[in-house]
């Protein structure tokens, strides 16, 4: 019998990954005041399989790095401490996990920065009121735009973050700079209006993220980074008016840094005949970049398996159908009927439904 593409094994760096279903970065809200509870071991651990990756949800890097409730955040010793059961849980199920740091950027209001503050952001410019996925609006805050000098300790921040997750256990970290949070709002130019050196062309715009890689690999090590890039997304009022050269400069510039893997959202899914199809736009820059390329967005288990079988990416994230069917593997490798996720549960502080009780097959 043929074997299952994505239940093939791979050779990520130093790690021997026994398929290449990750699981993506998933923002949950059930980190009580910033801190990472108990059920999230147990939310991790169903989802861990002997050589699987998993990465968290995006995890806080600062107390100016917040613009949601009860995100988890890994710049005190007391996060440190929170997360090592969490870590541990997925090492005794034989998995590896990476923690995904972030900064928010102006996707906050002043509610959640010190002192009531603006948000921090490459830019004064603010985003406009977004439609959220129950159809409620949001609204944030007018950000203020980073002084020169300020940037060296934003960096420091995701650096102390990285060596915070190693001390927790972790086997890497992965830098969230997608998704219209901080380090895109420097990468795109409908977010950086910025005159010196961290705007205007695509060099000065990529500085930013590659000099928070450089200290994060100078910390922990290339073998240890990751980093997620959403080149052709408009999350949060932040599009490029070239995101192929985006694309191609950075995932071109991350090889001179030897970071372990790039983990690149897909341009949004076609529908064509009723089925979800894959744009394939990523093929440059799984090219240019020399290290693991992990594809996300919309994949099923046939378009999961296509795209490493004819050699368009190393590994597949996947978020909804992961976040549904902790047995995911499982469920693809003996073809069996997915559980039907409930966008309604995907971020509320319940530590249970929606959350650890989708059932397992049988």
């Amino acid at each position: 019998m043929e074997p299952i593409p994505l239940l093939t094994p791979y050779k990520m760096g130093q790690l021997d990954l026994a398929h290449r279903i990750v699981l993506a970065p998933l923002t949950r809200q059930r980190s009580y005041g910033n801190v990472p509870q108990p059920h999230a071991a147990l939310y991790y651990s169903q989802r861990s399989t002997p050589g699987g990756l998993l990465i968290t949800e995006a995890t806080g890097v600062s107390d100016t790095a917040q613009g949601y409730s009860d995100t988890p955040g890994i710049w005190t010793p007391e996060h440190v401490d929170a997360w090592k059961p969490i870590v541990d849980a997925v090492h005794a199920k034989g998995a590896v996990i990476f923690c995904q740091i972030w900064h928010v950027g102006r996707v906050s209001t002043f509610e959640f920065q010190p002192g009531g503050a603006a948000p921090l952001s490459s830019t004064d410019r603010g985003i406009g009121p977004q439609t959220s996925f129950d159809g409620h609006i949001e609204h944030f805050s007018p950000p203020r735009r980073l002084a020169v000098e300020e940037i060296p300790g934003i960096v420091d921040d995701f650096r102390k973050a990285a060596r915070n997750a190693i001390d927790a256990g972790f086997d890497g970290v992965e830098i969230h700079g997608a998704n219209g949070y901080l380090i895109e709002q420097f990468l795109k130019d409908s977010s950086n209006n910025r005159t010196d050196e961290y705007g205007g062309n695509l060099e000065n715009r990529c500085r930013f993220a590659l000099e928070i890689v450089d200290a994060v690999v100078k910390e922990v090590g290339g073998d240890r980074v990751g980093i997620r890039l959403s080149p052709f997304t408009d999350f949060m009022d932040c599009h490029d008016s070239d995101p192929h050269a985006l694309a191609l400069h950075m995932s071109t510039k991350l090889n001179d840094h030897g970071i372990l893997y790039l983990h690149m959202i897909e341009p949004r899914m076609a529908i064509v005949d009723g089925r979800r199809v894959v744009p394939k736009r990523l093929l440059p820059y799984r090219e240019a970049f020399k290290g693991t390329f992990i594809a996300n967005g919309g994949y099923d288990r046939e378009e999961g398996g296509k795209v490493v079988t004819e050699g368009y990416t190393d590994l597949v994230a996947f978020g909804r159908l992961f976040l549904a069917n902790p047995d995911l593997p499982k469920r693809f490798e003996v073809g069996a009927e997915l559980n039907k996720y409930d966008r309604m549960t995907f971020y509320t502080s319940d530590p249970v439904v929606g959350y650890t009780d989708y059932p397992f097959l049988g």
